[in-house]
């Protein structure tokens, strides 16, 4: 559901800095215009609201604007509406003599070639050399914009975030403020427990392999493992795990040669922007074989 009501601009300041090179727009792009409702498990302000979530309050006068712009160009009634979908990011219709063009939250303060670049769609359509030219580019920007889009589906399980040791959300918090600006909106659990296998000719079971963090981009939800719930995992490994998982909500997958590629150059970079890099990397080649037996 998306609403007009007057909200302030969200303004992300300038980033970090990765070996003496300087890395902006750590946080994630969100629309400056839009803010979407957050998760009731990600803050602590009760927030009731009559229809479900998520829910999207929007800018009026970015609104307006845009719909100027296409006013402008189309020369005919034409009727803006914004909305969060997933799947139906652009829609057009034609009712009643009158355009209706509807537009995920996105677009809103998006840079000025794209602006350009859905204008000319609209009034081309995609039926034109123009107009593919124009969806061509419109988009790469959807797909370098993944992260707006809100979970197509709740997640499977109910969220646990509590441990035993350590309190996810509350790394989460910490992670979240100190680098993304307190704008990241990924939901975050502890993962289920699985039982290793057998050894072969032992009685202990054992593992070989071990995913100590995951990403469903389908939920928006970080998993990490329980193994990693010990009182000897340090706080800065785990801040580190919740950080490279946060990534991946900002970062699409890119594709070389028709094969995804999950850590292209620019996810490498940013992520020695955490300030215990080396050191989480170093412990983690340390322990690896006791998470193994965890």
């Amino acid at each position: 559901m998306a609403g007009q009501m007057m909200f302030p601009f969200f303004q992300t300041r300038s980033g970090s800095r990765v070996r003496g090179k300087r890395i902006s727009n750590l946080a994630p792009r969100l629309a400056p215009s839009a803010l979407r409702v957050p998760h009731p498990s990600h803050t602590q302000v009760p927030l009731v609201f009559t229809n479900s979530l998520p829910q999207v309050f929007v800018h009026e006068g970015a609104r307006q604007a845009l719909e100027r712009r296409l006013l402008a160009a189309l020369k005919g009634p034409v009727s803006l509406h914004i909305n969060d979908n997933v799947h139906s990011v652009i829609t057009l219709r034609e009712r009643g003599g009158q355009l209706r063009v509807g537009l995920h939250h996105m677009f809103l303060g998006a840079p000025g070639a794209i602006v350009d670049a859905l204008v000319r769609y609209v009034v081309a359509a995609s039926n034109s050399e123009e107009g593919r030219a124009a969806s061509l580019l419109i988009g790469r920007y959807i797909h370098e914009n993944h992260h707006r889009l809100r979970a197509s589906r709740p997640p499977l399980h109910p969220l646990k975030t509590q441990g035993e040791h350590h309190d996810l959300l509350e790394l989460f918090r910490r992670v979240n403020e100190r680098y993304f600006e307190g704008s990241h909106d990924a939901l975050v659990t502890w993962g289920r427990a699985s039982r290793p296998r057998p050894a072969e000719g032992g009685k202990r079971p054992s593992r070989r392999i071990i995913k100590l963090g995951s990403y469903s981009t389908v939920e928006r939800l970080i998993r990490v493992h329980p193994a990693l719930d010990k009182g000897w995992v340090p706080r800065y490994f785990l801040e580190y795990i919740l950080y490279h998982e946060m990534l991946h909500h900002v970062i699409p997958t890119s594709r070389v040669c028709g094969r995804a590629v999950l850590h292209p150059p620019e996810f490498r970079e940013r992520e020695r922007a955490f300030r215990a890099y080396d050191r989480a990397l170093a412990w983690e080649r340390e322990h690896i074989g006791r998470l193994l037996r965890a």
